[in-house]
């Protein structure tokens, strides 16, 4: 049984959604975040890297980097940035990336014009006009948001496919109990069902959304609030007929919320577990609306070896082929692609056998196996500071940057994962490899906040 519950919202005022709004604590760092936020006092950047506020010689681990986004939270609610919803609620949140719109008009032109060389011209001779969009590789997907119960964590309900590290759950808990407050939710998935997907339909086609905007990545991000009491009940009904949960995006900030719960629990002696502290927020969305990309890797050396004697290596495990930018993407799995410097190649295993072994079975498991660990001698991705990682919706032109700007000597890129595959790891209580999943289109933090005190 899992437990989703709505809750009351800390939210920017409508008119101020699209400034407020930003992208992930995770994405960016320090400076990138800085210039992103420079001009716009709104930003919840300057919540959730609140280091951009502060000298640039600051500890980013200090008590004043906390403190600061706690106050610069707090003034943001002060000066009505934010309100607080009165009655707690579930909130629809779509996402949609990639939607490229064309608008025309649809009417009559004189044939006789086409003969003249006037249609070039546009001079219609119509006498009435009608509006046809069309949106091209538009890709939409739909969420709730609300609250998760700490304890489900622990007890497995909510299960996770990466590992994380100590350094970066400690930051996050130190932000939760600053703020006493989920700044920014975590992204679930679930096994989609049709009763949930009809409600959320239900909420769509009823209410217009209270945010609307295209951010300045290009995704279009609406929030609509489910405020109907019996219809939130339902809701969490069907989510209670549910197993599990599974981590999409978000380890970190999942353990860490959890370990937060678990302090306020064990500090309250009248603890009823129906403290605002046992939840945290989540935006939880159905399986077949996801998709994963690829999650590739850059090099800084070959481990001693020149390029001759690397491929050379190489040939031992796999089929290697030259060829060219155009066709070199991975289009299935045990397909690799490789770049050194100036040329691409593509290699196959000469072992594809599949494993029963889901975590084996992974491309980015047979990429270890076979190259960084025996041949260019890396073996904790989590630890090496030879190995870089670069999401996919950043494209194979940026691999081959990074290799031919000097930084790094040579990269692979992946086929992606499958949620099928993440689904079934998670289900076997197994963990992929660091860095194996990208998720796109990213939540966008600020829209909505969760209160442990109210």
């Amino acid at each position: 049984m899992i437990t989703f519950r709505p809750f009351r919202a800390i939210r920017p005022c409508p008119e101020v959604a699209h400034a407020v709004a930003s992208r992930p604590y995770d994405v960016l760092d320090s400076q990138e975040a800085k210039e992103e936020a420079a001009g716009n006092s709104n930003s919840f950047l300057r919540v959730i890297k609140p280091e951009i506020d502060l000298p640039d010689s600051t500890d980013l681990y200090s008590d004043e980097v906390y403190q600061k986004g706690r106050e610069t939270f707090l003034e943001m609610i002060a000066k009505g940035t934010f309100i607080t919803d009165s009655v707690p609620n579930f909130y629809v949140y779509r996402l949609t990336m990639d939607g490229r719109s064309q608008t025309g008009l649809v009417g009559c032109c004189n044939f006789e014009e086409y003969y003249e060389g006037k249609i070039k011209k546009h001079e219609l001779t119509v006498p009435n006009f009608y509006v046809y969009r069309l949106t091209m590789d538009g890709r939409s997907q739909t969420g709730l948001v609300g609250c998760c119960n700490f304890e489900e964590y622990y007890e497995g309900k909510i299960k996770k496919h990466e590992l994380t590290r100590t350094a970066k759950e400690n930051d996050r808990v130190r932000h939760v109990e600053t703020l006493e407050a989920n700044a920014e939710p975590v992204f679930f998935s679930y096994r989609g069902q049709k009763e949930i997907d009809q409600i959320v339909n239900k909420v769509i086609d009823s209410i217009p959304p209270i945010y609307d905007f295209e951010a300045d990545d290009g995704i279009r991000h609406e929030l609509w609030v489910s405020d109907d009491a019996s219809q939130n009940e339902q809701l969490s009904a069907h989510f209670q007929k549910l197993d599990a949960l599974y981590v999409a995006d978000g380890h970190h900030r999942t353990a860490a919320a959890a370990r937060v719960g678990q302090r306020l629990k064990e500090a309250n002696p009248h603890h009823t577990g129906q403290e605002e502290y046992n939840f945290f927020m989540a935006v939880l969305f159905p399986d077949d609306q996801l998709k994963i990309y690829d999650y590739n890797r850059v090099v800084q050396d070959l481990n001693g070896l020149d390029e001759e004697k690397f491929l050379e290596k190489l040939s031992h495990q796999f089929d290697i082929q030259k060829d060219d930018f155009s066709k070199i993407k991975p289009s299935k799995i045990r397909e690799f692609a490789m770049y050194l410097p100036g040329q691409w190649y593509r290699l196959t295993p000469k072992d594809a056998k599949r494993s029963a072994d889901p975590v084996a079975d992974l491309d980015v498991t047979i990429l270890s196996d076979l190259i960084l660990e025996p041949i260019l001698n890396i073996g904790d991705l989590r630890k090496s500071n030879r190995i870089d990682f670069v999401g996919g919706i950043r494209g194979l032109s940026e691999l081959s940057r990074r290799v031919d700007s000097g930084e790094m000597a040579t990269a692979f890129a992946l086929y992606p994962v499958s949620m099928d595959q993440l689904l079934s790891i998670a289900d076997a209580g197994e963990i992929m490899p660091p860095k194996t999943t990208w998720f796109e289109p990213k939540l966008r933090s600020g829209l909505f906040v969760h209160s442990l005190t109210i």
